[in-house]
């Protein structure tokens, strides 16, 4: 049985939430991330979606926000860190995730089309794997959600 979010996860997925529509300001998928250290609530990195910006594949808000906790910790094992998250990772992120060692998981919205941690695949426990991550889902996810849809509404909208 996994726990419930904590307050400090709340509070965090506000910033995750802030970060999800700077990039939706900057015509970026609205998604932010935020890496903390589980016990002291230290922030240790945070990113948000810059593909379009950087021309860049793997610039998802996951792996810039793990990379930034890596260089502030000076390790690449986060196993004592919570990444929270405006939306389910895809399976480069949950990838990236297991890898780090990651502690927890805390994540807003699922993703039925590009979820790797439950919707589509569970890498994040998956028993074949070297590392498994706590992970907590629906946090914030309605507003989450509805910062997606809108995003995405507006750019199928005509000119």
């Amino acid at each position: 049985m996994t726990a419930p979010a904590t307050e400090l996860d709340l509070a965090i997925m506000r910033r995750a939430l802030d970060l999800a529509r700077a990039a939706a300001d900057a015509d970026e998928a609205p998604v932010g991330a935020v890496v903390y250290e589980t016990e002291t609530g230290r922030l240790l990195g945070e990113g948000r979606n810059r593909r379009e910006s950087d021309a860049d594949p793997t610039a998802h808000a996951e792996i810039l926000a793990l990379r930034a906790a890596a260089r502030v910790v000076g390790n690449w094992r986060l196993s004592d860190c919570t990444l929270v998250v405006t939306l389910e990772p895809c399976a480069m992120c949950a990838g990236a995730v297991v890898n780090a060692r990651v502690g927890r998981l805390v994540i807003g919205a699922l993703d039925p089309k590009a979820g790797a941690t439950h919707s589509l695949y569970s890498l994040c426990d998956d028993p074949r794997l070297n590392h498994r991550v706590e992970a907590i889902t629906g946090v914030r996810a309605d507003e989450a959600g509805r910062l997606l849809r809108e995003f995405f509404r507006n750019k199928r909208r005509p000119p």
